[in-house]
């Protein structure tokens, strides 16, 4: 029995498969290809032994068999060791649903960084989280390490064990805590979440990439099924914990859709350069004078601040509709098409009236990643 040649859509259904455990089904269409071609696949990887579906308590998955386990550790160990030997959570695979959801979690993440073109293999991205990691290296591509990687750190890791997050992207300049709430909100520990950052802010500015990320380096980004979501976290900030994300300790926290947009506002996020350069297109006839301030980006001529709203910066988004309450300023939010309904209706409902300006989505991927 062979594996699927290297890059073939096989080969990348069970090496996601191989880091994730459990793959839902429904995952299958965020991967390329024609939706025939792919369930054609997956029949032959099914006949052949390689691959499996699971279902219970409504839950479809994938589970790589027996022989892709062998073979995938087999030919490359550095990477598949750590997911497919041993007691790994990824390897004995259970039944209960409270951990195959924990999984599926996991699973929706790597999909995202993937397709996103972060590097999430242990065998092409620095050891940054294992116990004897140098600290020699430095973090040139986009990186990610799922909550079981960052874990590695050792005994320490027993500080962060309570936390809601499902795994930490670095990138060459920043480095973003990662949460993904599904389909509705989750609670949140404030204290546990707090410990977490603290405790991530000293390893990266200490022995572990001590020098490549400032002590404002560190920023958080959540997923979300369902762009709604929005509206929802940002109505309960006092509830459940969800004041964790507005209360300042996190400067940056960014909220993204877990489907294709989120996947180039990713990309967008893990290019400076693309950055910025969407920030100076977007300045062109604003003016840059007038007093600094946090939670504004720029002034139109009238003298109406603008806020560049296109990576639903949370706390950024909260401040901006206070200051303006405040101070009695009118204001303009820069987004992109497909936020522009939920955030209009966000405002509407604490009062707030904005100029809205909207960037075509589809426009901006090809200019900026028509690759």
């Amino acid at each position: 029995m062979r594996l699927p040649e290297s890059g073939a859509q096989g080969r990348q259904l069970l090496e996601l498969a191989a880091v994730s455990g459990d793959f839902p089904v429904r995952l299958l269409k965020r991967l390329p290809g024609q939706p025939a071609y792919k369930d054609s696949v997956v029949k032959k990887l099914k006949r052949t032994g390689l691959l499996r579906t699971y279902y219970r308590d409504g839950l479809r998955t994938f589970r790589l068999g027996w022989p892709a386990k062998e073979l995938l550790v087999q030919e490359n160990p550095e990477r598949f060791s750590f997911f497919l030997t041993g007691t790994a959570e990824t390897n004995r695979l259970k039944s209960e649903k409270t951990r195959r959801l924990r999984l599926i979690r996991m699973a929706a993440m790597y999909t995202m960084m993937w397709n996103a073109r972060v590097e999430i293999f242990r065998d092409q991205k620095p050891p940054v989280f294992s116990y004897d990691f140098s600290g020699q290296e430095r973090i040139r591509d986009p990186c990610y390490y799922g909550s079981r990687e960052v874990k590695e750190i050792g005994l320490d890791a027993v500080k962060i064990k309570s936390s809601r997050m499902t795994g930490m992207l670095l990138t060459k300049e920043k480095g973003y805590v990662v949460y993904y709430c599904g389909e509705a909100l989750m609670k949140w520990g404030s204290r546990e979440e707090l410990r977490l950052k603290i405790f991530l802010q000293m390893e990266m500015n200490g022995r572990r990439l001590g020098g490549q990320y400032g002590p404002d380096g560190l920023e958080a980004i959540l997923f979300a099924d369902r762009m709604e979501l929005f509206m929802e976290l940002m109505q309960a900030e006092k509830k459940d914990g969800t004041y964790f994300l507005f209360d300042g300790n996190y400067e940056h926290f960014y909220f993204l859709t877990n489907d294709h947009h989120g996947e180039v506002l990713l990309r967008l996020l893990c290019c400076m350069k693309k950055k910025r350069e969407l920030e100076e297109l977007m300045r062109t006839g604003l003016e840059e004078k007038g007093e600094s301030g946090t939670w504004q980006d720029a002034w139109d001529q009238d003298g109406t601040l603008v806020l560049f709203g296109w990576l639903l910066d949370l706390p950024r988004i909260a401040g901006f509709l206070k200051m303006m309450a405040f101070r009695n300023l009118s204001g303009k939010i820069i987004c992109f098409d497909f936020q522009r309904e939920v955030l209009e209706n966000y405002c509407v409902s604490r009062g707030a009236v904005l100029e809205f300006e909207t960037i075509d989505f589809e426009k901006f991927e090809r200019r900026f990643f028509g690759d």
